[in-house]
């Protein structure tokens, strides 16, 4: 009579050693122009907690991710802007209600940042670059104003 070992009951080092890591989409070549491929990243994850940033970005390590293919309907106002993969609520309800947009607990601290401050700080960086140009010319034309009135 032969006793059946349960799966959990072994101990020890593995029998066999892996000798390279496992990759995924190993086999096959992506196309660069494809999402996820060089030329189209996917984008920044933003709106979710920490907790489910480290689960979408686990699913992009190893192959598992799944873009959204068109906007999904919000869980909160029933709208169809949901844009982001595993996101259920849209970056509107979960801003307003400061929730995570993926698990819709409550949290204090909400990671990545959304469109409107990210365009807010180039529209900031545009101005402070323009009048570092405009300060590096004029400084410059009195430089150059200097060695004509030397001559």
């Amino acid at each position: 009579m032969r006793v059946k070992m349960s799966s959990g009951s072994r101990k020890g080092p593995p029998k066999h050693q892996n000798e390279y890591a496992w990759k995924p989409n190993g086999s096959r070549t992506i196309n660069p122009t494809e999402v996820g491929g060089k030329l189209r990243p996917y984008s920044e994850v933003t709106g979710v907690c920490l907790r489910c940033k480290e689960q979408i970005e686990w699913k992009r390590k190893y192959g598992k991710y799944k873009p959204l293919t068109e906007p999904a309907k919000c869980q909160r106002c029933s709208k169809r802007n949901v844009r982001q993969a595993y996101h259920n609520l849209c970056n509107g309800c979960a801003k307003e209600h400061s929730i995570c947009a993926k698990c819709s607990c409550r949290v204090g601290n909400i990671v990545g940042r959304d469109i409107s401050e990210i365009e807010a700080e180039q529209k900031k960086l545009e101005e402070v670059t323009i009048f570092l140009i405009y300060e590096c010319l004029s400084s410059f034309s009195l430089l150059l104003w200097l060695l004509i009135k030397d001559l």
